[in-house]
């Protein structure tokens, strides 16, 4: 089997995963599947931070196919054990995304809505960074970037970042503080905001 085709058996299960298999659970447990779509009226920051998310998964399901279709690789990643460590980094970085996911509980969402009210989640997983799901996102793009390295596996990595930290910084974050105010300053001081002890506030 190609590395284009592991590597998109794994975007595959990432994506039914990721969305798939937890938006089920919420709905199974809520009756709601979790996804927020930008309402009329939202921010724009909000429509940009859901289109670079958009943009990223589209570029990195093209980075395997261009891989198939015989794209080139940048020759310095282009090695057998830099495929098996992006192989095992994306790999780590699904799991570690279900599981984030499901430490979430009832209060896992994709996007905001200002209406709601959801608990403040802080134990477990949370308790080390404010944003593992992100975390794990980005450990999978980086990890799936390792094994079709192309110029599209690397603009989806770029735009993801992008994306993410658009959306954790000027959407969530604010909407977090509006809602939970002096427990959610506390988790700011305490917690990094993507990997332990950096980005608190």
């Amino acid at each position: 089997m190609t590395r284009g085709a592991v590597a998109l058996g794994l975007e595959i299960l990432f994506f039914a995963i990721a969305f798939g298999v937890r938006s089920y659970v919420q709905w199974r447990r809520t009756g709601s599947t979790g996804f927020i779509r930008p309402r009329p009226g939202a921010p724009a920051i909000e429509l940009v931070a859901s289109s670079l998310f958009v943009l990223a998964i589209v570029l990195l399901a093209a980075g395997p196919i261009a891989d198939l279709v015989g794209a080139a690789r940048f020759d310095a990643l282009d090695t057998a054990p830099v495929a098996i460590a992006g192989f095992v980094i994306a790999a780590a970085g699904i799991a570690l995304t279900l599981g984030a996911q499901m430490s979430m509980g009832d209060s896992w969402r994709i996007g905001v809505d200002p209406t709601e009210h959801t608990d403040l989640v802080t134990t477990g997983i949370f308790g080390i960074v404010r944003n593992p799901i992100f975390t794990a996102m980005m450990l999978a793009s980086v990890g799936l970037a390792l094994l079709v390295p192309n110029w599209w596996s690397l603009a989806a990595v770029v735009v993801l970042l992008v994306g993410l930290e658009v959306q954790v910084r000027r959407v969530e974050e604010p909407y977090l503080q509006s809602k939970h105010g002096p427990a959610y300053e506390q988790y700011l001081h305490t917690t990094g905001r993507f990997l332990p002890r950096l980005g608190t506030h």
